[in-house]
């Protein structure tokens, strides 16, 4: 390492280094995310605060913190809160911003809460940041959602944002503003465009939040899975320790300021998806059904993305594959599934 105005640069090779000692926030910090990349900060030797507003249907959990609670400092507020924000960014090195309404039918119900939550309290966040802390290096959790349906395969950044939904739209203006804060007041910003995540501490309660969670529960549970359409829609799925590796190599390596970059990993169907997990767990069907209407309208077609960028400038790539990552997955609710069911 070395430092370059008093800011130490980190490396591909090194950046694990930049966390001992931080003092970190993270937004939305007891949720699926959030809380995966706590407890590997607290491991990796770092203060950590989280904040989350804990609405019930949003994802928060107070077991995702299990094991980590008296090496965490948790505040349970409201990103929409801006007179609580501007105390908790102060004297902060490092803010992972994950907190967000990431429902996509939830969006199209009620587009004011989306739109508040997505849009102006990522602006109000950035706002308290460039007044009391302009320094702190902030990494948004943006989505693959913003491309709409793709022109083309792999996905790379180049391809135009068109979203299909409310949810989609916002999310597009939240990473923007991150990446205007940068060109505009030269803050070190950046943000991931996260495609199908999975791993222990996701939302199992319902398909509001995640599909591969909800298929995931219903076959533990000897249950029948309803795919939509033909079962043949594609996607790539990354398990949670790669994308927790992602947000610290965007967050310790000074290139990545003003930067977006695409997550990704090996497509599969839905319907080789959910066969998988029905042969590890050893229960479980599937049947195929028409969309609903409502789904329908807002759902895209194929997708995987193209990650060489971050690959090229950070050295990330997934590391876990899909069998590997749903073994781990499946073990961690099989344990804790009073927590999340």
């Amino acid at each position: 390492m070395n430092r370059v105005n008093s800011i130490t640069v980190y490396t591909p090779q090194n950046y694990l280094e930049a966390y001992v000692g931080s003092h970190t926030l993270i937004t939305g910090g007891a949720g699926f995310l959030g809380a995966n990349l706590a407890h590997r900060l607290v491991q990796l030797g770092a203060h950590v605060t989280v904040v989350d507003s804990m609405v019930p249907t949003y994802g928060g959990n107070m077991f995702n913190l299990e094991g980590i609670r008296d090496k965490v400092r948790l505040n349970v507020s409201d990103v929409r809160d801006q007179n609580s924000l501007t105390w908790l960014v102060q004297d902060v090195d490092y803010i992972f911003n994950l907190a967000g309404q990431i429902s996509h039918l939830d969006s199209m119900q009620d587009p004011f809460t989306d739109l508040e939550i997505n849009c102006r309290s990522q602006l109000a966040l950035l706002e308290v940041c460039r007044k009391v802390n302009p320094k702190v290096k902030v990494v948004y959790a943006g989505t693959r959602q913003i491309y709409g349906n793709p022109d083309y395969l792999p996905v790379d950044e180049n391809h135009l944002v068109r979203p299909t939904d409310v949810n989609g739209i916002n999310k597009a203006a939240g990473e923007r503003y991150h990446l205007l804060y940068h060109t505009a007041y030269g803050m070190r910003t950046a943000s991931l465009r996260l495609t199908n995540c999975y791993g222990p501490r996701q939302w199992m309660h319902d398909n509001r939040l995640t599909s591969q969670g909800w298929f995931l529960r219903q076959i533990m549970d000897g249950q029948e899975v309803q795919i939509f359409g033909d079962g043949k829609l594609l996607r790539d799925l990354n398990y949670v320790d790669d994308v927790t590796d992602a947000f610290l190599r965007v967050a310790a390596i000074e290139e990545t300021n003003g930067h977006f970059f695409n997550l990704g990993a090996e497509p599969f169907s839905l319907v080789e998806q959910v066969e998988l997990m029905i042969e590890l767990v050893g229960k479980g069907s599937y049947r195929l059904v028409e969309w609903p209407p409502d789904k329908k309208s807002i759902s895209i077609s194929d997708y995987y993305g193209n990650y060489g960028k971050i690959r090229r400038m950070l050295g990330w790539q997934p590391r876990i594959h899909l069998r590997e990552g749903l073994k781990r997955t499946i073990q961690y609710y099989d344990a804790h599934k009073e927590h999340y069911w």
